[in-house]
């Protein structure tokens, strides 16, 4: 694979990513990285997930959780945590969880 190996990332998104369709830009910019993986809202409301991919794609990704994210949203911090090389992606697609 051109973009080098597989890595799975956890992550976490803190500041104003709830009510400001957070969930669906994470999720449209995941699918135009060719990402897979998953997002959800949390009771303390940041926004939660997993990303897997090549290392190359992840990493822009995790550049776009902590600067980018949707119009309306106020990122204060992203963080993540579990990165780990993977030897095949165990998801299909990348989905909003509810």
């Amino acid at each position: 694979m051109s973009d080098g190996e597989l890595i799975s990332v956890d992550y976490e998104v803190f500041g104003r990513v709830q009510g400001v369709f957070f969930r669906k830009y994470t999720q449209a910019q995941a699918k135009k990285l060719g990402l897979v993986g998953w997002v959800q809202n949390t009771a303390v409301g940041t926004v939660q997930g997993q990303l897997l991919g090549p290392r190359k794609k992840v990493t822009e990704m995790q550049q776009w959780l902590k600067s980018t994210g949707s119009p309306k949203s106020q990122i204060a911090k992203a963080e993540f945590k579990n990165e780990k090389t993977v030897a095949s992606l165990k998801h299909s697609s990348f989905d909003i969880v509810k």
